[in-house]
């Protein structure tokens, strides 16, 4: 089977479209986010999109609630063109969204949320809002009480009051964007068989997960993006003949390529990226590591990194990496487990003497957590050693001494500044992170963290960035990368750890095989 890079679907049902997408692109400064896309979404079908973080699901959703405009194309409703100008507009067309992170107000009654935005000269009829509540929710198949306290409310019945607040503004185009995430099994399931009785009632829905059972399962339509465009899709006639096995191969491959392993292949040949590494002692282990977080607990993380290892981890975002690297680096608790380094435990230690054993931490939060944006350069560059000698002595700073410092790593890290005292704020993204490379990978750095290292950079510090963990790693120092990006961890790692839901769920090999591996683990296929 072939598919096109712009497919039309494989099923015409005769229903008209309720939404249609012509050419739909949508360009920010140095990034196309949709490039040329074309879907129908059709009255009683859950139509799936699928994709990478990247792949232009969150753009194409703003522009349909109103949240973005297309920078070419053109939003039909009911056959005519016409801007979606605000989330009041989409609103009036009958597009509703249900987004992962719920919006309802947790201090407020369900009957609160509903009113909130209604008419502010009059006083709400609670009764009236509450009976309509309790009706249009019966005639999904759910529950609710109106008179709930919101935060009082599990996930689940937080989104199905989300659903509910919905249709009672008149919404008969309903996006739920990433539903599933945050939910337990059970709840999922129970989202999966409400979504089949609204679409009975001829709504339209558009579902989007990365969970391929999930897609299979509930999806009439499935279309997948990748890098903002639309690379193929699978229509009701086409799922059922292929059948979910078959679906489910078809939907990796086209989410995450064909050839990917042997491009990545052929730059190690170039000499761009360095050979794969077999470590043997591990210098940084991790054991049964465990993390509360209200949103996305860590548990039983394990995971052993060797001196010149680049072991990376991949997954979806929001998965539990941000806890697992802040825990790492000493800026969230361990709840239970080990972290050794060089032998030596270190989980109980604080932030900066786990510094002075050597391990490292370059945050993916720049400005808000790696820098401060107001002072200069020289002492962004020291943050982590304020008081410390020779740049301070019995409370004293050495002018001398910082300035000679900062000199040096501006220029062997390549930091394009006025000055050595104009405040890092003002830098570029790209000599933001120059700086944190500068400050993180000097001195006696054994082990070394890098979240998200080429977030938002130009493909210059792309590259110099990659040039410096590999290097790092060269120098036989242990590394892990943390990204959402799979081809810059194919470029980079030896193995590759996967997480889902604060978890470990599989370790593979960055061999040929990888990328299909890695994909089938992100969505949920391989256990």
């Amino acid at each position: 089977m072939t598919l096109s890079s712009q497919p039309a679907d494989d099923a015409e049902p005769l229903a008209k479209p309720i939404v249609s997408l012509k050419s739909v692109t949508k360009r920010f400064p140095g990034i196309v986010a949709n490039d040329s896309i074309s879907i129908d979404f059709f009255p009683g079908e859950v139509h799936v999109l699928l994709g990478e973080n990247g792949a232009g699901k969150s753009t194409l959703v703003s522009m349909l609630s109103g949240l973005q405009q297309p920078s070419e194309g053109s939003i039909a409703v009911d056959g005519t063109e016409m801007p979606i100008a605000s989330p009041q507009k989409a609103l009036s067309l009958g597009i509703g969204t249900v987004f992962q992170h719920s919006m309802l107000v947790p201090s407020l009654t369900l009957i609160d949320n509903v009113n909130l935005g209604g008419s502010w000269w009059k006083t709400p009829d609670r009764e009236a809002i509450a009976k309509r509540m309790e009706e249009t929710a019966l005639s999904i198949g759910v529950e609710v009480n109106p008179a709930a306290i919101t935060s009082s409310l599990s996930l689940g019945e937080q989104q199905q009051a989300e659903i509910v607040r919905a249709l009672m503004r008149g919404s008969r185009f309903l996006i739920l964007d990433e539903a599933t995430a945050m939910l337990t099994p059970k709840d999922a399931e129970k989202l999966g068989q409400l979504m089949r009785r609204l679409v009975a009632q001829g709504l339209a829905v558009i579902f989007i997960t990365h969970k391929l059972n999930e897609a299979v399962a509930y999806g009439d339509r499935i279309s997948v993006l990748r890098l903002g465009r639309k690379v193929g899709a699978l229509g009701p006639d086409e799922l059922k003949s292929l059948g979910p096995e078959a679906a489910t191969k078809e939907i990796i491959r086209l989410m995450f390529g064909s050839n990917g392993n042997q491009a990545a292949e052929t730059t190690r040949a170039a000499g761009s990226a360095r050979p794969l590494v077999t470590a043997t002692d591990p210098l940084l282990e991790i054991l049964a590591l465990e993390v509360d977080d209200d949103s996305v607990p860590v548990t039983g993380i394990e995971l052993k990194i060797g001196a010149g290892e680049i072991v990376g981890i991949a997954g979806i975002d929001g998965n539990g990496q941000k806890q697992l690297s802040e825990a790492l680096a000493g800026q969230r608790p361990v709840k239970n487990g080990r972290i050794y380094l060089d032998g030596q435990p270190i989980e109980d230690l604080p932030i900066g003497a786990r510094r002075h054993r050597g391990l490292r931490y370059v945050t993916d939060d720049r400005l808000g957590e790696g820098t401060v944006g107001a002072f200069p350069v020289s002492i962004n560059l020291l943050l982590k050693q304020i008081g410390e000698a020779p740049f301070w002595r019995s409370g004293i700073e050495q002018g001398g001494a910082i300035a000679e410092n900062a000199r040096k790593q501006v220029k062997d890290y390549d930091i394009r500044t006025p000055d050595i005292e104009t405040p890092a704020g003002k830098l570029s993204g790209g000599n933001i992170q120059k700086l944190l490379l500068a400050r993180e990978l000097t001195g006696s750095a054994r082990a070394v963290i890098f979240a998200k290292p080429t977030y938002g950079l130009d493909l210059n510090n792309i590259a110099a960035s990659r040039r410096r963990i590999r290097e790092a790693a060269d120098g036989g120092k242990a590394v892990i990368v943390l990204s959402t990006e799979l081809d810059e961890l194919i470029e980079l790692s030896d193995r590759i750890a996967v997480m889902s839901q604060g978890r470990i769920v599989g370790i593979v090999e960055n061999d040929g095989d990888a990328r299909q591996k890695i994909g089938e683990f992100m969505s949920g296929v391989a256990a």
